[in-house]
């Protein structure tokens, strides 16, 4: 095992991974940037290196200065974290080429699905089931267009690098295509630099289902059940959960052999995610799910997983890299409970989800779990601390267990009731909402749902009658005098005689 590793990230994740390594008696550095200089996980860490200003690509995203600090420290390993530069291929060839180690898969692997058209192709290779489309090299919009009738609409252009819902456009009509094409490249070029795309099929009723799976060096990979990530807005999680509602026997055996079976034909190792689409309009059948993408990083809805499985995924991954085995076998590997995990961002729901800042003047979570549920709260600040509007704007990931569903909705519900936070527009309202939505509450959930109900998610609640009374108190001032025998005194100017 390694005495020591550099966390290449920041914020909640960063803090993640440093309590695993401090259970496990490695000691860790975390780099930060001005804006982050005070920073919890800097506070957190054994030791921390600056490495420049606060835009990303003078701090975290200079993979130079980071494998800098490592060496300088006297760290053994990288820990990427999610985001930045845990998908680049070229950081991994940086940090091997000093004779780091990197916690994560190798640059090959990350190549070969970094990619969407080329990782699809690779996937139909390996007799992984992808949704019909068109996923080659030839761009002519002529060509795009004639693939995009033979598919039939509705069809979804969707740029071949990247992720989160960039360079995507849903086409419903030929007359359509050409302006949404134009779009989703212009967007596709500005977010990663390349503005190649691919056509599929647009289910109608889709869901997001995840499977995490997990490799050694050995040639070992096993998976760790799925997640359920379609409650979505803009293409963007919200609340994620394990087991995926309404999942029946032989699509898990289908969906998750598949998955292991991807993670095998590039010899992954490491925490990696293939995220699937599932056509939901029939209900779910073992006949109707396809490949979206892989993720080849630990993702940020990982702790739901590790709720319902008992294991810590980061302390895995220490051990993958450090050339350990698998910890545990697949029939060694058990689903217990439901889990829930609700992103809790500064942004206006109100205002299409516009991200906020502010200063965190009162921040105040859970102090203990709900009834019969078990909590945790996964952040990177602290009362006091600025949303930057350099970076993501999350505040906390809240991730509760239950011994079934309904326990664990409840669960969330009380949780984000207790949350308390001040200073910055946040989404804990919005979220509150979405548990208690009866589509969300039933399962029956598809990545159109929040855009469907998005006016009475996101709708201001009318304040209660103890609000009112209190802020018509607040307003007269009269909470704020001293108390007195006299009832005129409240009355000022008042003259009960007059000269």
């Amino acid at each position: 095992m390694f005495a020591k590793i550099l966390i290449a990230n920041r914020g909640e994740i960063a803090c993640r991974v440093i309590r695993t390594a401090r259970r496990m008696g490695v000691r860790s550095v975390a780099v930060y940037s001005d804006a982050d200089a005070g920073a919890l996980h800097v506070e957190m860490a054994d030791e921390a290196v600056h490495i420049g200003a606060s835009p990303v690509g003078e701090s975290y995203l200079r993979g130079d200065k980071i494998v800098a600090a490592a060496l300088a420290t006297g760290a053994e390993a990288i820990h990427p974290g999610y985001g930045f530069l845990s998908e680049n291929p070229d950081f991994v060839d940086q940090v091997t080429a000093a004779g780091l180690v990197f916690i994560g898969p190798s640059a090959a692997s990350i190549r070969a699905m970094g990619l969407k058209d080329a990782a699809k192709r690779l996937m139909e290779k390996a007799g992984v089931p992808v949704v019909p489309g068109y996923h080659g090299e030839a761009q002519e919009i002529v060509l795009l267009a004639s693939k995009a009738r033979e598919i039939g609409y509705p069809v979804l252009i969707k740029a071949r690098a990247g992720g989160g819902g960039k360079g995507m456009r849903r086409v419903e009509h030929p007359d359509d295509f050409s302006e949404a094409l134009s779009g989703a490249r212009r967007e596709a070029k500005a977010a990663f630099g390349d503005d190649r795309v691919l056509v599929e099929k647009y289910i109608e009723k889709p869901r997001h289902i995840e499977v995490q799976v997990f490799g050694d060096i050995f040639g070992n990979v096993v998976h760790l059940y799925e997640r359920d990530c379609s409650a979505q807005r803009r293409h963007q999680k919200v609340i994620e959960e394990a087991p995926a509602p309404g999942m029946t026997p032989a699509l898990r055996k289908a969906m998750t052999e598949a998955a292991v079976k991807a993670a095998k034909a590039i010899n992954y190792s490491g925490a990696g995610t293939i995220e699937f689409i599932v056509d939901a309009s029939q209900g779910l059948k073992a006949d109707r799910f396809w490949f979206m993408e892989m993720n080849t990083r630990l993702q940020v809805e990982h702790p739901v997983t590790e709720m319902v499985t008992g294991t810590d995924l980061v302390e895995w991954q220490l051990r993958m890299a450090s050339g350990e085995k698998l910890p545990k076998t697949q029939s060694e590997i058990t689903l217990s409970g439901h889990a829930f995990e609700a992103r809790i961002y500064a942004e206006d729901a109100a205002k299409g989800f516009l991200p906020a800042t502010g200063t965190l003047h009162h921040l105040k979570f859970p102090d203990t779990a709900p009834e019969g549920a078990s909590m945790r709260i996964e952040t990177g600040v602290r009362t006091g601390d600025a949303i930057s509007p350099f970076y993501d704007p999350m505040i906390a990931k809240l991730v509760v267990h239950g011994k079934n569903r309904q326990a664990a909705l409840e669960a969330l519900g009380t949780a984000l009731s207790q949350t308390e936070i001040a200073g910055s527009t946040v989404n804990t309202a919005f979220l509150a909402a979405l548990a208690a939505d009866a589509d969300f509450s039933a399962g029956d959930v598809d990545t159109g749902l929040i855009g469907r109900h998005q006016q009475g998610l996101t709708a201001a609640p009318p304040p209660s009658s103890e609000i009112v009374a209190a802020a018509a108190l607040a307003a007269s001032g009269a909470g704020a005098q001293a108390p007195s025998n006299d009832p005129w005194s409240s009355l000022a100017g008042y003259s009960h005689f007059h000269a």
